[in-house]
């Protein structure tokens, strides 16, 4: 494992209720309720709150890849992150498939932006070797 050197933003949330109940940030910016997936109630999940917070971080990774590869991102670059909760023998599990659209790039410079983007992402090291991951190119 890799260890911080320099904290450069820390997150803070108080959540009560579990999956049935309420998450508020620190500073305020977030106030949510939660509810169990595809249950009836009217608040997002855990799993919507990853993909959502995956998908922005993704989008960050790729622009520092476009940098260092001196390539201009689109501007309607989009991901489209699907996060699966399922079961298997040791339990509840995740798995993950990133959704990445780049209009108008040829498919090889893609490839390479998406492969260093999952290599940079933050939310794609926590992720690597613990859950099944596959980045696709739409």
């Amino acid at each position: 494992m890799t260890a911080i050197e320099k904290v450069l933003y820390t997150a803070k949330t108080h959540t009560t209720g579990g999956r049935d109940g309420a998450s508020a940030s620190s500073d305020g910016r977030l106030d949510i309720k939660l509810s169990t997936p595809g249950g009836i109630g009217a608040g997002t999940n855990p799993e919507q709150l990853f993909a959502a917070g995956w998908s922005a971080c993704y989008i960050g990774a790729l622009g520092g890849a476009a940098r260092s590869l001196k390539v201009t991102l689109p501007p309607d670059l989009a991901v489209d992150t699907e996060v699966d909760l399922g079961t298997n023998e040791n339990g509840y599990q995740l798995q993950a498939r990133l959704n990445v659209s780049l209009p108008g790039l040829d498919r090889e410079t893609a490839r390479k932006l998406v492969d260093a983007a999952h290599q940079t992402c933050p939310y794609s090291k926590a992720t690597r070797g613990n859950i099944d991951v596959t980045i696709n190119l739409v």
